[in-house]
C-alpha cells in the first residue's frame, strides 16, 4: 500500500522527541510520502532541515492566515523565489482565511491569500488552502483570481459547506480530508466526499491536530492518515487499497516537483 500524508506539520515541537519513530510507524501503515506545510515564511529553515533529513519529506511555503498579522508583506516574488531556489518545495501555502479565530485582520488575510494566489499562478505549484468560517469569502476570491488565469489549489483538511466545495471543484481545486472526516457528527461531511469525484480527492492528518477515531483527543501523527482513508474507501465504495491508489495517483498528478517513487520501484 502506498498512502501520501499531503498535509502534516512535521516541523512542530510535538514531534521532537519521536519524529524517527513516528516516520517508521507511517511506514508500517503504508505511508510512504510526505509533505510538511510552511505556517509562516520566516520559519522555512525548521522545514528545510527536515526535507533535508528525509528523502520522503517534502515543504511548502507560505505563511497561514492566523500569522498574516506576523508577516503581512511578504510579496509574491519571495514565495516564487523560495520556491524556485529549492526542489523539495512542492507547494504554496498554506494560505487563505481564518475568520473563526481572526488573529489577523481579515483585509490582511484576504490580501495575504491574494497574493500567495498569484505565486502558484507564478510557479505551477499547488496552493494549499486553509478555510475556516470564512467560505463566501474563500469562493470568491477564487471565482475572481482565477479569471485573472488558473491556478492549481486545493481545499486542505476539508471542513467547510458544499458550497465551497462545489465552488472549488468548479475552478479545477482539488479537495482534502483528515480525521474530521471519521469522526461521529461528520455525517454531512461525508456526504459531501461522496460527491467529490475520485480524481480530485487527497487525504492529509493535519498532525499534530485532529486524530481520527480511535485517536481522537490525542497527538495526530501520519500513521494515522490510513483511518482517514479506510472511513474514505468506504464512503466512496471501493477497498483501501484502491482509494490509497487513486489519492496517491491525484497527488502526483497535482505535485509535479514530486518524483514519484513508484515508477522506479
Amino acid at each position: 500500500m502506498f498512502l501520501i500524508d499531503s498535509h502534516c506539520h512535521l516541523d512542530f515541537p510535538d514531534f521532537d522527541e519521536d519524529r524517527d519513530a513516528l516516520m517508521a510507524r507511517a511506514a508500517e501503515n503504508g505511508v510512504k510520502l510526505f509533505v510538511t506545510i510552511s505556517t509562516m515564511v520566516a520559519k522555512i529553515d525548521r522545514l528545510k532541515v527536515l526535507t533535508g533529513r528525509y528523502d520522503n519529506v517534502f515543504a511548502s511555503v507560505g505563511t497561514h492566515p492566523n500569522s498574516a498579522g506576523d508577516e503581512p508583506d511578504v510579496p509574491t516574488e519571495r514565495l516564487v523565489e523560495l520556491a524556485r531556489a529549492d526542489e523539495k518545495i512542492v507547494a504554496i501555502g498554506e494560505a487563505g482565511l481564518d475568520y473563526h479565530y481572526d488573529r489577523a485582520p481579515r483585509e490582511v488575510q484576504q490580501a495575504v491569500f491574494r497574493r500567495h494566489i498569484a505565486a502558484a499562478r507564478e510557479t505551477g505549484l499547488p496552493l494549499v488552502i486553509h478555510a475556516r468560517d470564512a467560505d463566501e469569502d474563500v469562493a470568491a476570491i477564487l471565482r475572481e483570481e482565477t479569471g485573472k488565469g488558473a491556478f492549481p489549489f486545493i481545499l486542505h483538511c476539508f471542513s467547510s459547506g458544499r458550497g465551497l466545495a462545489e465552488a472549488g471543484l468548479e475552478l479545477g481545486g482539488h479537495v482534502s480530508f483528515s480525521g474530521i472526516l471519521a469522526f461521529k457528527r461528520s455525517d454531512e461531511l461525508r456526504a459531501i466526499a461522496a460527491d467529490v469525484p475520485m480524481e480530485r480527492l487527497l487525504v492529509e492528518t493535519d498532525a499534530p491536530y485532529l486524530a481520527p477515531p480511535p485517536f481522537r483527543g490525542k497527538r495526530n501523527e501520519p500513521s494515522y492518515v490510513r483511518h482517514t482513508a479506510e472511513v474514505l474507501a468506504e464512503v466512496k465504495g471501493v477497498d483501501i487499497e484502491e482509494l490509497a491508489k487513486r489519492t496517491s495517483d491525484n497527488f502526483f498528478a497535482l505535485f509535479g516537483k514530486v518524483p514519484d517513487p513508484r515508477l522506479a520501484a
